[in-house]
Parts: C-alpha cells; sequence; structure tokens
C-alpha cells in the first residue's frame, strides 16, 4: 500500500508546489493570449476576468496587476484572463476561449474549489452570457458596467438610432451609420471637430445630450466617434448592416414630427441581424447567482441597459439570482478597488451562505459577513 499512496503524493505535487508560492504565468491558447496569476496564500479558488471592448487582442506582460484586478489576488484567489484572439466586439471568440482558458487552469494547476467569473464593459456582458451558457463551471458573476440585455437592442438603440438621429441635425459629420468605411478610425482629431461642431449649434445638441443621456457635449461626442467605430465593427463581423429603423417612430425631440419625416431610414442587409442576435441574446434563465454594479452616470454603457437583465429574469422566474447594485460616481467603469472588493464579499457570501445582497448604492449596504479566503 505504501507505494501507491506515495504515488499518488507523487501526482499531486506539481499543483501543490505551484500553490505554495506566487507565480505569474504567461502563455497563448488558439492564438489567444493568457495572462494567470496565483498568489502565496492561494486558497484554491479561482476568479477567470473577462476584458472590455478593445480595437486590438489584447496582450500580457510581467508587469504588476491594474488595483482593481489585483483585489481578488489579494482575497486569496487565483485570476485568469484571455486577451481573446481578435479585438472588437469579439463575444464570438471570447467565450470559448474564455471557457478553454479555465480547462487549461484545471490541467495544470487543478481543480478550483470554486469558479467565479467577472468582467467590466464588453467584459461584463460575457460574464452575463458565460453564466447562462455555462452553469455548471461557475459558481457566480460580477459584471461591472456591462450592457446587460439583448445586443440587437442596445446596438439599435444607443449606437444607430443615436447615429440616425444626431446626422439629421448634423448632416455629413460621420459617414453613413449603415455603411461606415473600412478606413474609419477613432481619432482625437476628429473627437474634437465633433465637439466644436456641437458647441457651435447649442439647440441642436442640447436634443442630442438628452437622448443620448450624456451631461456634457465631451461625452457626447466621444460616445458619437465609439459607436460609429462599434457600427463598424458590427458590419465587418455580420457581412453588412445588422440594423433597420423603416419602422421606428423617434421620440424626445422639440419636434418629432418633422425628424420622423425627414431622417434617414435603413433596411438592414439579410442574415445580418441573426449574428448580432447569436452573440448574443440573454435568456433571463440565470442557474447561478449574479451580482452586476454600475455607475449612476455612464456615458459609454448607459445605466438603464442593465434594467433589462432585471426585467428578464423576472420574466423567466429568476429574479432571485440578480441583484443590480451602483455605485455614486460618474464615468464608465469608474468603479474604485474598494467598491470591487465589496461587491466580490457580497458575491461570495450570496454564493456560500445564501446572502442575498440587498440592492441600490454598494456603498450604503451593510458589509456582508465574512466569507473567508482572504
Amino acid at each position: 500500500m505504501k507505494p501507491r499512496f506515495a504515488l499518488i503524493w507523487f501526482l499531486f505535487l506539481p499543483a501543490a508546489f505551484a500553490a505554495a508560492q506566487a507565480k505569474t504565468e504567461i502563455g497563448e491558447i488558439n492564438h489567444a493570449k493568457f495572462r494567470i496569476d496565483i498568489p502565496e496564500n492561494w486558497n484554491h479558488g479561482l476568479v477567470v476576468y473577462c476584458h472590455g471592448y478593445s480595437t486590438d487582442p489584447g496582450t500580457f506582460t510581467q508587469k504588476e496587476l491594474p488595483k482593481t484586478l489585483a483585489v481578488f489576488v489579494k482575497a486569496g484567489y487565483a485570476l485568469a484572463q484571455s486577451g481573446y484572439s481578435q479585438g472588437g466586439w469579439a463575444v464570438q471568440q471570447a467565450i470559448p476561449e474564455t471557457e478553454a482558458l479555465r480547462k487549461y487552469f484545471i490541467s495544470k494547476y487543478g481543480k478550483p474549489k470554486e469558479t467565479y467569473l467577472t468582467g467590466h464593459s464588453m467584459g461584463g456582458f460575457i460574464t452575463m452570457a458565460m453564466i447562462e451558457k455555462y452553469p455548471d463551471s461557475y459558481d457566480a458573476g460580477l459584471p461591472f458596467c456591462g450592457p446587460l440585455a439583448a445586443s440587437s437592442w442596445f446596438m439599435q438603440h444607443y449606437a444607430f438610432d443615436l447615429r440616425v438621429i444626431f446626422d439629421y441635425y448634423f448632416p455629413s459629420a460621420l459617414p453613413s451609420p449603415a455603411k461606415v468605411p473600412a478606413d474609419y478610425k477613432m481619432t482625437d482629431d476628429l473627437r474634437k471637430t465633433l465637439r466644436e461642431l456641437l458647441d457651435s449649434k447649442p439647440e441642436s445638441a442640447a436634443v442630442m445630450r438628452e437622448l443620448s443621456n450624456v451631461h456634457n457635449n465631451r461625452d457626447l461626442a466621444n460616445g458619437l466617434v465609439f459607436g460609429t467605430y462599434v457600427l463598424k465593427d458590427m458590419q465587418q463581423r455580420a457581412g453588412g448592416n445588422p440594423f433597420d429603423n423603416r419602422f421606428t417612430i423617434y421620440t424626445g425631440t422639440p419636434d418629432d414630427n418633422a425628424l420622423n419625416d425627414h431622417v434617414e431610414r435603413y433596411t438592414a442587409d439579410p442574415g445580418a441581424l441573426s449574428y448580432l442576435q447569436r452573440y448574443y441574446t440573454p435568456t433571463g434563465s440565470l442557474r447561478r447567482p449574479m451580482l452586476a454594479i454600475h455607475t449612476t452616470y455612464d456615458p459609454t454603457v448607459a445605466p438603464a441597459i442593465p434594467n433589462m437583465y432585471a426585467l428578464l429574469t423576472r420574466e423567466t422566474g429568476k429574479a432571485d439570482l440578480f441583484v443590480q447594485q451602483y455605485v455614486k460616481h460618474d464615468g464608465h467603469c469608474n468603479i474604485s478597488p474598494d467598491e470591487t472588493a465589496r461587491g466580490f464579499d457580497e458575491l461570495r457570501a450570496w454564493k456560500e451562505k445564501g446572502t442575498r445582497p440587498q440592492p441600490g448604492s454598494i456603498t450604503d449596504t451593510q458589509p456582508p459577513p465574512s466569507s473567508g479566503g482572504h
């Protein structure tokens, strides 16, 4: 019997050794770069992180983790990040590549005692999608500042329709929202030009700010430039324009009749919408807890978007597995490391003890009981 026990001990030695010392591993799986951080005090838990929208695939170095991500490692958890093999709205690639990274982690370091999924912005959207698709692989989700709704809906409303109305008030300032040129780029010069144009027509700019739920022309200009880039990205991925506004009735302007009479109308290209629907249309049928955190003012991902997911979970009878909280800050993903740690504590207490977080301001809620692992 002794040789058998010795063999078992030897087989588990590499994982035990890896857990005994801090380690950062950088590598690549199927053209997607990755980084894995394991702390010296590893508690054998894992956090899988999904990054947000970037024009290029993510890459990694040995430099220190950003403070917001270091929160998870300081809590004793290993952290795994995929850079995805493509930039842009790479949901199609990110979901399987992130799952492949999780499986790689298990093959090298052993199966974690628990696995959490988190991400910012588009990464929050991916967190939502993966919690729905892989409930047996992840214990809970923590999306930050994510557009938690059907991509076909929020991109139509917050990118395409806003561009259509913008073109009515500011014709020819930006390329057609239905056919953005392949060489279109987001530049500081373009943002400045657009901001100056908005400043020159204050009444029209005020209408656009109201419709966009943004506070100033700088945020509006930045959002329009970025939104146009996203439209180009979607057209390239979907093989054409996925958006159709022939039947849309626009409201919220000083003269809705004139707007609807004269606004440009577009027909979606056949098959393009189906791509956007596949990547991704949420079901709301959660099997694992998910805590979403957003800022109260976000000029990039409107805080109203995740409200759609709250409604969806109620419609599917899963509202008890979804909670929304907010932080009282302005800006996209302007959530501090302390607030990140607080949210993670609340999510773990929910998963481990069934203590469902209270909705509302995360800074105003009572701290959850210690859930261990720090």
